[in-house]
């Protein structure tokens, strides 16, 4: 293969994608990402709504194993992209806090989106852009956007989407059985901010028994200018699968509620809510593969439904699909 000539394209622009395409690119080849967002990310996104207010939405902080993600974030460090957060993290189960084990959580600065942003320095990304249908055919691949623009002359290709979209692109292609065992659960989400401080004794926690599975001061993280006190509430995956389908006011005013439940306290005022339905967001290989490869057509599949999921899986998977593709 001489990578030089080689042209992959990249369905996806979370940190598996742009980790893989920053990985074959730094080997030669010609990459080119496509994503229906307005941005780079993924879950690890960051809703900016004011110019003072800001929320971490999705991921809400990552954890370092691998040797290999661990140099990388050495490198985000030194660079200021990451920073780690100090802030006092409990499990809340009836009304009882419990600290957590300590252990060094990092997010992005200013927000969690620093990370995918700084990976996608230099690569050809494509936001706004929804690819509806893929055809392997004279060896090459063909994408077809929702503009009806059709891509091609793709000598090989990454799908690094949540496991339920990338099923609805392999119908009929080889890899198609191996997403099929994987389920994805959804989350809701809700941003809020409040007139004055919520008088919390810790800055996030993991809920239990209740329809909320975590909550975090948003503006406790580092790197953070909110004056305001945001705060980022997330559904259990039960819950949020049972109210799939509210409309969005209607799942911030009962999260909300079930916050104030969890706590046993009043909430103050809040200045601005808003909810985000991630339809796709928690789900695991049941094989804890890294990638996913069809040799005959070089076609990879990679994501944070892979490789344990989490951040780190989504960076790991991405490597592994790098690898694939390059033959190595």
């Amino acid at each position: 293969m001489t990578t030089s000539r080689t042209t992959v394209g990249i369905i996806g622009a979370g940190i598996s994608g742009l980790v893989c395409a920053r990985k074959l690119m730094d080997r030669g080849f010609d990459v080119r990402v496509f994503d229906k967002g307005r941005s780079t990310g993924g879950r690890t996104a960051t809703r900016r709504v004011e110019p003072d207010l800001a929320f971490d939405h999705g991921a809400q902080y990552f954890t370092v194993r691998d040797s290999r993600f661990q140099s990388v974030t050495d490198d985000w460090l030194a660079r200021g992209v990451v920073a780690e957060w100090s802030g006092r993290i409990v499990c809340l189960r009836d009304g009882v806090v419990e600290d957590t084990s300590p252990l060094p959580r990092y997010v992005g600065v200013p927000g969690m989106s620093a990370m995918a942003a700084d990976l996608a320095r230099g690569i050809d990304v494509r936001t706004n852009t929804l690819v509806k249908s893929i055809i392997h055919e004279d060896g090459e691949w063909r994408l077809t956007t929702d503009a009806s623009e059709t891509c091609s002359h793709f000598d090989a290709l990454v799908i690094s989407i949540p496991a339920p979209q990338a099923a609805g692109l392999l119908q009929g292609l080889s890899l198609s059985r191996s997403v099929a065992t994987v389920t994805m659960t959804p989350c809701w989400a809700v941003m809020v901010t409040f007139e004055s401080r919520l008088e919390c004794p810790w800055d996030g926690a993991f809920i239990h028994g209740s329809p909320l599975s975590w909550a975090a001061r948003n503006s406790s993280k580092p790197g953070r200018t909110d004056q305001a006190d945001c705060w980022v509430l997330h559904a259990s995956a039960e819950w949020s699968s049972e109210h799939i389908e509210l409309l969005p006011e209607q799942a911030a005013t009962r999260l909300l509620a079930a916050f104030s439940s969890a706590i046993e306290m009043e909430l103050p005022p809040s200045i601005h809510v808003i909810a985000h339905r991630w339809r796709y967001s928690h789900g695991t290989d049941p094989d804890t593969r890294r990638s996913l490869h069809d040799p005959e057509t070089n076609l990879a599949l990679c994501g944070d439904w892979l490789a344990g999921g989490r951040v780190e899986g989504a960076f790991v998977s991405g490597l592994d699909a790098a690898d694939q593709i390059a033959g190595l």
